[in-house]
């Protein structure tokens, strides 16, 4: 078949190579003028499967209100009171009871792992290089009720036979030598051996001319104005540089899903939520981390790549923009430099943000839609990188009529019908 991929990130560049692999003749579109340059650029770098947790969850109710009172805040609110956010919001809330934080996290951990599964495999069969690193990743907690609380999750974990060690200070520093030297205290971690990191926008970048090699047409700088329907099918993509064609088209657009989808009447429950990072040049090798750990008071990643370590994470829920704001550069740095002194050159750092195409439920929307010739690979949160073959995969092989190897009705958008 022919096949138009709308967006050109990690998860629209990962379809594209898993499309084409399977025979089809296959064109992204992107507005932007190469692959991976929104909210796959600079990502956390982390590929954690075991970690993969929908943020609404029991008590976070409670949590976010603290959260919004910290100097250095993982969450902060600045909505708009427009309906889309609102209703984002309730149905946020609404997921915040332990069976449907169970259920969600079950299924994000099953596509999580398969997803792994068909990384490592694509490493094997290319040699595709990003940076990586197989050093597993460390959840670190600097009080003792967090570490507590972390039983529900190892429940999870044991059902899908997912490794892991939970460490008290010793082993922390055992598995990240560079935390001998943290300035602050801290109890304890959860760590899964299995865990990767790696530079996204490498990897997309590589695995873009790899698709091309395969065929795959790549159509830059060209803006994505709408879907023509007729009957119950697309019949083309309006874009900047005129209508385009296709015989099946997917939907890989990120926080910017809901924009083409909504006009079909399809509710895409797809919000941005900004994140932020810094890139920063090592200074002393022995003090950085060896991989990723997951700072749990302030819900930020630090993560080894290269000569550089990339530390991303907090959650702004204030619409469509990419506004750079210093005094979350100070908080990435904060938890830096508290937990590795003397790692990194900070004041050398590169800030940026994206948005993340966060639904309520943490769950992403990955597979058909009411119209026949319509597909989606959206809504992955800050999991994109992380689930990114394993969506590419099953889209692939939804699309194409091969039955994917893991469950997947639940990941589609009729369950929010």
């Amino acid at each position: 078949m022919k096949v138009a991929v709308l967006g050109a990130g990690v998860v629209g560049v990962t379809s594209a190579y898993y499309l084409a692999r399977a025979g089809h003749e296959v064109t992204v579109i992107d507005r932007q003028p190469g692959p991976a340059l929104e909210t796959s650029f600079a990502n956390a770098g982390e590929i954690s499967p075991g970690y993969a947790s929908p943020w609404a969850g029991p008590g976070i109710p409670r949590k976010a209100v603290r959260w919004l009172m910290m100097k250095h805040a993982p969450l902060i609110l600045k909505p708009k009171l427009d309906p889309a956010t609102v209703g984002w919001l309730l149905s946020t809330l609404r997921n915040c009871t332990p069976v449907r934080y169970a259920v969600n996290k079950s299924r994000m951990v099953r596509l999580a792992e398969y997803s792994r599964d068909r990384l490592i495999d694509l490493r094997r069969e290319t040699g595709i290089a990003y940076d990586e690193r197989s050093r597993g990743t460390l959840q670190l907690f600097r009080k003792a009720s967090d570490l507590d609380a972390v039983d529900k999750d190892i429940e999870v974990l044991e059902s899908y036979g997912v490794p892991y060690e939970v460490l008290d200070r010793a082993g922390c520093i055992a598995a990240e030598p560079g935390l001998a030297r943290a300035d602050e205290p801290f109890v304890g971690g959860l760590r899964l051996p299995h865990d990767e990191t790696g530079d996204c926008f490498k990897f997309t970048g590589a695995l873009a001319e790899m698709a091309k090699a395969l065929g795959v047409e790549f159509r830059f700088e060209t803006r994505i104005e709408g879907l023509r329907v007729e009957g119950a099918a697309v019949a083309g993509v309006r874009t900047s540089e005129g209508e385009m064609k296709a015989d099946a088209y997917l939907a890989a657009l990120g926080s910017y899903s809901p924009m083409l989808l909504a006009p079909l009447g399809l509710r895409v429950p797809v919000y941005p939520v900004k994140g932020y990072s810094i890139t920063v040049p090592i200074a002393e090798a022995d003090h950085a981390p060896v991989s990723t750990l997951l700072d749990e008071s302030y819900k930020v990643a630090i993560t080894r790549l290269g000569d550089r370590i990339r530390v991303g994470g907090m959650a702004e829920i204030s619409g469509y923009n990419n506004r750079l704001e210093p005094r979350r550069q100070r908080t990435l740095e904060h938890s830096l430099q508290s937990l590795f002194p003397d790692a990194g050159r900070v004041g050398e750092a590169t800030f940026w943000s994206g948005l993340r195409p966060m639904t309520p439920d943490g769950t992403p929307i990955v597979g058909a839609t009411p119209l026949a010739n319509l597909f989606t690979n959206t809504g992955h949160g800050t999991l994109g990188w992380t689930m990114a073959c394993g969506s590419g995969q099953l889209i692939a092989d939804v699309i194409g009529g091969k039955a994917p190897a893991i469950e997947h009705r639940d990941l589609a958008i009729a369950r929010y019908a």
